[in-house]
């Protein structure tokens, strides 16, 4: 047996082992997206509420409406990113975009949302107004209503100025099939534009780095041109992810591991803009893994990635639409990366959070 096979075996060993929170108290880690967040989840979550809409662990749960009615998709999502404000959105549209795009990558059109916010006493009201106009204005520009929620407030120095979690309902209108059950060998893997902008720029935002870079968060909705695709390629669509904690990375990672697949990543066709690149180059830190939170990754059918390509770069926000990586039939459940010196390299979850509270 070969060195790497051995390798590869014992990655599966792992894998095959059922998850266990080994922490005594929860850590930021376990928020990150990464293998620290996946144990919690399936260790404490999964296993206090098990049920089949639940363990598909997708971004929205599709569930039905009475036994004619129509199926829903819903979703819930929470935000604490600091700073609230950062140039090219606030957390505001943040969560509104961020629950309309877990409802558009799961197929469904985005119907309402709810909004609950945890207010630190002392937050400027001045600021939650603006907060909430540009909750308002996302939701204009996504077609959805804001039409129930929730306020608490905390006292000072017990929260962080204002966190908001939003939970949204949408329509199933297509009976496209969409999940890693889907997934097989020969299709391609697409990023519908650059990557690692939000969690760039979040970061510098901070004000706690010495760096400076043209860049705006890619925070938007994107049930535009992901309706757009489904059109483009009717049944050629196997699933969709948007990039959020974790990146890209992540994605691929749950898509090779939930499909029992391979998917092999050239480096070179990934689209990373030069700012970004560069800022991550100085803090030692993968594109791959940054958060992005107006990107999507999608599967599509191998002989109808042309079709889904041109159907993304229609569309505003997919001009830079790119085909990054072919699924492969192994070794299962890898992500493998072709680099730009020609070798291959294992991208795996991160266990850390290199970027903290960035969503």
């Amino acid at each position: 047996m070969t060195t790497e096979q051995q390798v590869l075996d014992r990655i599966e060993r792992a894998r095959r082992r059922a998850p266990k929170v080994r922490e005594e108290r929860v850590t930021l880690a376990h928020g990150a997206g990464g293998k620290a967040s996946q144990t919690l989840i399936d260790d404490v979550f999964v296993t206090a509420f098990r049920n089949p809409a639940l363990e598909a662990l997708g971004d929205g749960a599709v569930v039905g409406v009475g036994v004619d009615g129509p199926r829903v998709v819903m979703t819930t999502d929470s935000f604490v990113v600091s700073p609230v404000f950062f140039p090219g959105g606030d957390i505001g549209d943040l969560a509104v975009n961020g629950t309309v795009n877990d409802l558009a990558v799961s197929g469904a059109r985005p119907l309402h949302l709810s909004a609950a916010f945890i207010l630190e006493e002392g937050f400027p009201v001045a600021d939650l107004r603006r907060i909430a106009g540009s909750m308002a204005a996302a939701a204009e520009r996504a077609g959805v209503a804001v039409v129930t929620g929730d306020t608490k407030v905390v006292q000072r120095g017990k929260g962080d100025g204002c966190y908001i979690t939003t939970a949204g309902v949408g329509v199933l209108e297509r009976q496209d099939a969409l999940g890693p059950a889907e997934v097989r060998p020969g299709d391609a893997v697409l990023v519908s534009g650059p990557i690692g902008e939000h969690g760039v720029t979040v970061m510098l935002a901070r004000g706690e780095l010495d760096l400076a870079a043209d860049l705006e968060s890619d925070t938007a909705p994107l049930h535009e041109p992901i309706a757009g695709l489904l059109d483009a390629v009717p049944g050629g669509v196997r699933m969709m992810r948007d990039a959020t904690r974790g990146g890209v990375a992540t994605v691929l990672n749950e898509i090779a591991v939930g499909a029992g697949v391979s998917i092999v990543v050239d480096e070179a066709a990934v689209p990373v803009r030069g700012p970004v690149a560069g800022a991550c180059e100085l803090l030692g830190i993968d594109p791959l893994y940054v958060a992005c939170e107006g990107r999507f990754v999608a599967v599509v059918a191998g002989d109808r990635a042309d079709a889904a390509l041109a159907a993304l770069r229609a569309h505003p926000s997919g001009a830079e639409a790119a085909l990054v990586g072919r699924v492969v039939a192994d070794p299962p459940g890898l992500v493998l990366l072709k680099t730009a010196f020609g070798g291959t390299r294992i991208v795996d979850l991160l266990v850390g959070d290199p970027l903290p509270r960035i969503c």
